[in-house]
């Protein structure tokens, strides 16, 4: 029974065995069939190739010219100079020097006194007449009183005119200092130790039209 029973599960087995490989043979039989049914086999020609391109003309007789030479720009080199140092200079202290007070100027001697005047050595008036008066205050009916001031002097002699009261006519005026100058004579002032000194006179001479 034992025998009977082992055979009978080799043959099953065998049989199993026998049926897969049918089935996978069958199934794999169909796929390859339909794989090959599937494809469609073509033929590639392969394209011809491009006609071989013409070369180009030849160029021209151009001369051949060297590229114009550029010389390379300079380097500059700046040399930067360090920032001047500026020193500030301390003045020093100012040298008080103690000066010694300066006496004012003693004040100029006054003069000597005048012990006497000058004097003139005629009357003032009797140095001018009537052939003095100018034509052209005639003419203009000119008149007054004419006070000056004569600088007479260590000579005698009359040095300056001065009018200190005008007549009112620039003329008269003027004709009263130049007689004085020219004719008028003084004894000179003499101070205290008998020197001639120059003394100042002061008058008036009274103009008056003269009869026609």
């Amino acid at each position: 029974m034992g025998s009977n029973r082992t055979v009978s599960i080799a043959i099953v087995i065998l049989l199993h065995v026998i049926l897969g490989y049918a089935l996978v043979s069958g199934l794999a039989y169909n796929v390859v069939k339909k794989t090959v049914e599937d494809l469609k086999t073509f033929d590639v020609e392969d394209e011809p190739p491009p006609p071989p391109e013409e070369p180009p003309p030849p160029p021209e007789n151009i001369p051949d010219v060297p590229p114009p030479v550029v010389a390379p720009p300079p380097i500059v080199r700046t040399n930067v100079a360090p920032p001047p140092v500026v020193a500030t200079p301390v003045a020093p202290p100012p040298v008080v020097t103690p000066t010694a007070p300066v006496a004012p100027p003693a004040p100029p001697a006054p003069p000597p006194p005048r012990i006497e005047p000058a004097r003139a050595k005629a009357n003032l008036a009797s140095y001018i007449s009537n052939d003095d008066y100018p034509s052209r205050a005639i003419r203009n009916e000119e008149q007054g009183t004419t006070r000056f001031r004569l600088t007479v002097g260590a000579n005698g002699r009359v040095s300056k005119c001065e009018i200190v009261g005008s007549s009112g006519s620039s003329t008269l005026d003027q004709t009263t200092c130049s007689i004085m100058e020219r004719r008028a004579r003084f004894t000179p002032a003499t101070d205290s130790t008998g020197k001639q000194v120059t003394d100042t006179v002061t008058s008036s001479i009274r103009w008056v039209l003269p009869d026609r």
